[in-house]
């Protein structure tokens, strides 16, 4: 990856393109399904663009309960958007909410001054604080129509849409029907240093190149980033050996005691009696975690492999023996 951004062909992205920068947004695109795409210089920059194009101030958008636009992205939906949130219950399953929770939510459109204006529903797949759960194509079809029906636009945050297609054995595209915006993540399990793209149509995405300019998005000579994001990309088929070494972290804990659901992709999570303390003790073993959701939260990705995950364990179990 690093040989490839030390000969990365490159240009002025602001003002007459980057050639390399260029092959990547043309890439995504196709594998997105879309017309168009933009290389932003990180998921929440793709995901605050997408949403004050999509947006008018004081409109209120709806995602599924702790979606990342809600809680990771430091309120800047609401504070630069100007998008007023509201969360879906995941009564569908984990990370999805179902089609009626949708249609109670989006509400009636009358009134002057007391109906909200919703206008717009924010979807995630997979969906991070959800333990990195996958919404499968038919129920995303049906939200996106349902949502459509309502009069309103979707963005998809596919931040990890790369981890629901290859835990699906489904192209990226077959993700993202009906969708006007998807955003998606090349240091996500990829393992690129940095980089976003966001896509859609090609009138969308000249609005964006602006918007993304607006909040400081623009660079220079990118293609040497957006190198490391194509050797990202060619990366993607390896996606299913982060599953399973989730999956096999997500086994060993539960024989040590531990409350864990299986995972669908690469994101483990765990529940504890206290976040704090466990991750010091997992810390002082050499194993760093995070907080996600109230639970400790445990991800696999092409730097850990499958010895790595039985040495975690074995690090566990000495320490709780």
């Amino acid at each position: 990856m690093r040989a490839a951004m030390a000969r990365a062909e490159v240009g002025d992205n602001v003002l007459d393109g980057d050639p390399t920068v260029e092959e990547l947004e043309q890439r995504s695109a196709a594998l997105l399904g879309m017309p168009a795409a933009l290389w932003t210089p990180s998921g929440t920059m793709a995901n605050l663009v997408a949403l004050s194009l999509h947006l008018s101030r004081g409109d209120r958008f709806l995602a599924p309960r702790d979606a990342h636009v809600l809680v990771n992205e430091l309120g800047s939906a609401a504070w630069l958007a100007g998008g007023m949130p509201f969360p879906l219950e995941h009564d569908a399953g984990p990370g999805r909410p179902t089609l009626s929770t949708l249609r109670n939510a989006v509400g009636p459109a009358d009134g002057p001054y007391y109906a909200l204006r919703t206008t717009l529903l924010c979807l995630e797949n997979t969906h991070n604080a959800a333990g990195g759960a996958v919404t499968p194509p038919h129920e995303h079809a049906q939200l996106v129509a349902t949502a459509k029906e309502a009069g309103l636009r979707v963005h998809l945050d596919g931040a990890r849409i790369w981890h629901a297609a290859t835990s699906l054995d489904l192209p990226p595209a077959a993700l993202t029907v009906g969708v006007d915006s998807v955003a998606a993540c090349f240091s996500k399990g990829l393992g690129a240093p940095v980089g976003s793209v966001l896509a859609g149509s090609e009138e969308f995405i000249e609005r964006a190149k602006r918007m993304r300019q607006m909040l400081g998005g623009g660079t220079r000579q990118a293609g040497v980033l957006a190198a490391a994001c194509l050797v990202a990309l060619d990366q993607m088929s390896e996606l299913h050996e982060d599953h399973e070494n989730a999956r096999r972290l997500a086994e060993g804990l539960i024989e040590l005691g531990w409350q864990v659901a299986t995972p669908e992709t690469n994101i483990v999570l765990a529940g504890v009696a206290d976040v704090p303390r466990s991750l010091y003790a997992l810390e002082s073993m050499g194993i760093r975690a995070l907080s996600m959701a109230g639970k400790v939260r445990f991800v696999t990705h092409r730097d850990i492999s499958a010895p790595d995950v039985e040495e975690a364990l074995h690090r566990i179990k000495s320490a709780t023996a």
